[in-house]
């Protein structure tokens, strides 16, 4: 292998790596807020497409185009265009619920947090949305199949979401006292 300089070495080297020496410790709290950012991203993405599953195979009568019903009438929200655009907006949505959970409940070591997290956006949701967009049926309109899916996935986006951001806190705090340890 031909000896690459080392100017070109530390150009290359990956931002997310908070070990590195001479990040800054603003550039250290911007990447890890990145990683916030896309974790976020990831989730909502993740578990939107999880719910057009559970609708998909008629576990729930909602999938992710909800999201959609108050804003938009046309009958291609329910076609492959609007179950993409929803899943994109929940995901771009889901980066602030990821800010939202760093900000309240970022030192939460356990997966209850998590799971109170993904109550507390179901409720938000199905309660207090619909009461501000009546388009939206309320969570007693729905099947007892449609509130135990959509209540599980919120769950289990909100443990996902806690789960990462409360890891991701750990590990930059235990970084952190072992290098102000070693110096």
């Amino acid at each position: 292998m031909k000896n690459i300089p080392e100017k070109r070495k530390k150009h290359e080297k990956n931002t997310f790596d908070l070990n590195e020496p001479e990040l800054s410790k603003k550039e250290r709290r911007r990447s890890f807020f990145e990683r916030i950012m896309v974790t976020g991203f990831t989730g909502g993405i993740l578990w939107s497409f999880m719910g057009w599953i559970a609708s998909a195979f008629h576990f729930a009568e909602i999938g992710p185009t909800l999201i959609l019903q108050p804003f938009i009438s046309a009958g291609w929200k329910d076609g492959y265009q609007g179950i993409l655009l929803s899943i994109f907006l929940i995901g771009i949505i889901s980066i602030f619920t990821a800010l939202l959970y760093y900000v309240f409940f970022k030192r939460v070591k356990s997966m209850w947090g998590g799971v109170g997290y993904g109550i507390v956006l179901w409720i938000l949701v199905f309660y207090a949305f619909a009461a501000f967009f009546p388009v939206i049926k309320g969570a007693a309109e729905f099947t007892q199949d449609t509130i135990v899916t959509t209540l599980c996935l919120y769950i289990l986006y909100g443990v996902f979401i806690g789960y990462s951001i409360s890891f991701e806190e750990n590990e930059l705090g235990t970084k952190q006292a072992a290098k102000s340890s070693n110096q």
